[in-house]
């Protein structure tokens, strides 16, 4: 089976003393492709050494995550967009709205969506999207920006069954990751009944390993157990899921 971790943050300092091992044991666990969101302008060198290092597997995103927006965020975001011209990237991402942390720069944080909204339907790219306590308030501006070109995904996707009829309403896909191994992660509840053509397999590495790697660093060779979990909800072979989340990432992505 060949898989693809549609959301992976391997260039993240957490895999400077074994990336190459990581990047071993992720090919050698299946996974032929992995894409790579962007977080601010401190993680561009990071990412684009490694995609450059292993330019068959790694593919690079570019973007403002929430967590990174600030008062400074336009500046930032001129330097997402001045990327964007330079070069081609997957996706725009990871973008969204993160209200966990802190409320008081939500302001910010949609107007900084709202703009990488507009660039990905200018680059004619899909948008990877992060929501964090704020899935409404995603939803209006994507709702807003939706003419029919936008599309992407709803990344590690946690949400409840009306959460995921309403991604799936706006023509978007649903990053399933670890947390769909977790107990009370809430997936036996919002992902049986929905097609394969919906869905997305993710690490979201190094964050939210899954059983029974729960509470250590992640990494893409952990896919293969949020592939089986989510074809055991779905009631479908793990060989379906891996071809049809393989052929879904290559229909979203540019790559």
């Amino acid at each position: 089976m060949h898989l693809t971790d549609s959301h992976a943050h391997l260039y993240s300092e957490q895999f400077r003393p074994d990336r190459p091992d990581a990047l071993r044991r992720a090919q050698d666990a299946g996974v032929a492709t992995i894409l790579m969101p962007n977080v601010d302008h401190s993680t561009i060198d990071a990412m684009l050494e490694l995609e450059a290092q292993a330019p068959e597997t790694c593919f690079a995103m570019m973007g403002l995550h929430p967590c990174s927006v600030g008062k400074n965020f336009e500046q930032q975001l001129y330097e997402v967009e001045a990327w964007l011209d330079r070069r081609p990237f997957a996706a725009v991402g990871e973008a969204g709205l993160d209200l966990h942390w802190d409320k008081t720069l939500l302001a910010e944080q949609q107007e900084a969506l709202k703009i990488q909204l507009a660039l990905a339907k200018k680059h004619g790219l899909p948008i990877v999207l992060h929501t964090r306590e704020a899935f409404a308030e995603t939803v209006a501006l994507v709702e807003a920006a939706q003419d029919g070109t936008l599309r992407g995904v709803f990344h590690c996707f946690s949400g409840s069954k009306e959460e995921a009829e309403t991604v799936v309403r706006l023509g978007f896909k649903l990053g399933i990751g670890g947390v769909a191994t977790f107990k009370n992660g809430g997936a036996d509840r919002a992902l049986p009944g929905l097609g394969l053509e919906h869905l997305l397999l993710e690490t979201d590495c190094p964050y939210l390993a899954p059983v029974p790697h729960r509470g250590k660093r992640n990494e893409p060779a952990y896919l293969p157990l949020v592939l089986h979990r989510l074809a055991a909800l779905l009631g479908e072979t793990p060989e379906a899921v891996a071809a049809a989340t393989t052929r879904n990432a290559a229909a979203l992505f540019n790559y």
